[in-house]
């Protein structure tokens, strides 16, 4: 059976790497065309963030004045018992609590006697540190600065914020890397994987039965099913080099794409994560490869294999957008379950840096199992007189 199996994957191979412009336009022109668009896309992905109305901000403030603690009692705050300063910028930074804000001991003396126009004095600082890759605690504090602000202008500029030259936002660039990669990559690399899919399967499949040379591969004495696997390996194989081509150039198009920030690397992940990556990509392209394969099956010629992958091209869009929505991927397991998803959900975590290895395990079991049901529908398909020579 396994090298009846390895027969089909060798066929498949041996068409595909025998032909340089199906390798050009499939492996090579993807990358270079993501590099060139990223390179001049600049600022285009900007991504907007909210904060769920009933959400409490956890915050630090040392030596409260009474002038303000009116307008902080206003907010939807729940102040925190004061720590050791260290300890508690260590809890902003991971993100346990929100904000710290730091004011002066005497803040509202300090602030009457304060002339800005005669005094040679520096004027009374708050401090406020925050970490922008949390989106709730940026927005706390610009919430919070904005409340300063107003009251700054109501007492004539006595007072400035976060004057000193010390590094107020305890964001780390493993931390900025991580919220933007998460957001982004996990659509664009399932929007890279189904389109090297597309790219292949349908020939594969449509176009052997739109030249009629799938007859003499279905009466050879190589059973149906080892068929339909052999061509569901070597698809994946093949959709995976696609992905990872296009995988690699939006990796190095970042840099351009973030106008050279330099807190965006790629550097900052382990080869554990990668590993990881690589798995759960791949057990995406098992299940991908497989319903476009029996979308190929059905159809008669090349044409209209396309036309029909076209809606399923735009749900694996919608999918893929899930994660640029809401603060973090799924806790509860079942989540992991749903095809797909689960690979998104995954994936946004393995670039957040917030994956459970037990999520990882569900997402690829759950994947192999829905491939394993592909390949006998496939097979089933493959054993139909009327399907296959229709």
């Amino acid at each position: 059976m396994k090298s009846k199996v390895m027969t089909v994957v060798k066929k498949e191979f041996s068409r595909f790497f025998g032909d340089p412009r199906m390798v050009f336009s499939t492996l090579i022109l993807p990358a270079l065309m993501i590099y060139v668009l990223y390179s001049f896309m600049g600022d285009g992905l900007m991504n907007q963030f909210t904060v769920a109305e009933d959400y409490v901000s956890k915050v630090y403030i040392v030596n409260m004045p009474d002038s303000l603690k009116p307008a902080f009692d206003e907010m939807s705050l729940d102040i925190q018992k004061e720590k050791d300063l260290d300890k508690m910028k260590e809890d902003v930074q991971g993100k346990e609590a929100d904000l710290l804000a730091v004011f002066p001991k005497d803040f509202d003396a300090q602030v009457a006697a304060y002339d800005n126009l005669t005094s040679s004095s520096c004027a009374p600082e708050v401090q406020l540190y925050y970490n922008s890759a949390d989106t709730e605690s940026s927005n706390m504090y610009t919430a919070v600065e904005e409340v300063l602000v107003q009251y700054e202008g109501s007492i004539c500029n006595k007072f400035d914020i976060n004057s000193g030259e010390q590094k107020y936002d305890l964001a780390t660039d493993k931390d900025s890397t991580g919220m933007f990669f998460s957001t982004i990559l996990p659509m664009l690399l399932l929007v890279f994987i189904f389109s090297g899919c597309m790219a292949i399967a349908p020939e594969s499949i449509a176009g052997e039965k739109e030249r009629g040379t799938i007859a003499k591969l279905l009466v050879s004495p190589t059973k149906r099913s080892d068929i339909a696997l052999g061509k569901i390996i070597s698809l994946s194989v093949l959709g995976l080099l696609c992905g990872t081509s296009s995988f690699i150039g939006t990796l190095l198009s970042m840099p351009k794409l973030m106008q050279g920030e330099a807190s965006m690397s790629a550097s900052v992940y382990e080869v554990k994560d990668y590993l990881v990556l690589l798995c759960v990509i791949f057990s995406t392209v098992l299940i991908i490869v497989g319903i476009l394969s029996i979308v190929s099956a059905f159809a008669k010629t090349v044409k209209e294999a396309t036309t029909y992958i076209s809606p399923i091209m735009v749900v694996i869009i919608l999918v893929g957008i899930t994660s640029m929505f809401g603060n973090g991927t799924p806790k509860a397991h079942y989540f992991f379950l749903i095809p797909v998803y689960n690979s998104v959900q995954c994936m946004s975590g393995i670039f957040g840096f917030t994956y459970s290895m037990a999520n990882v395990g569900i997402t690829i079991g759950a994947n192999l199992v829905v491939t394993a049901v592909l390949c006998f529908i496939l097979s089933k398909m493959f054993n139909s007189e009327k399907v296959m020579f229709s």
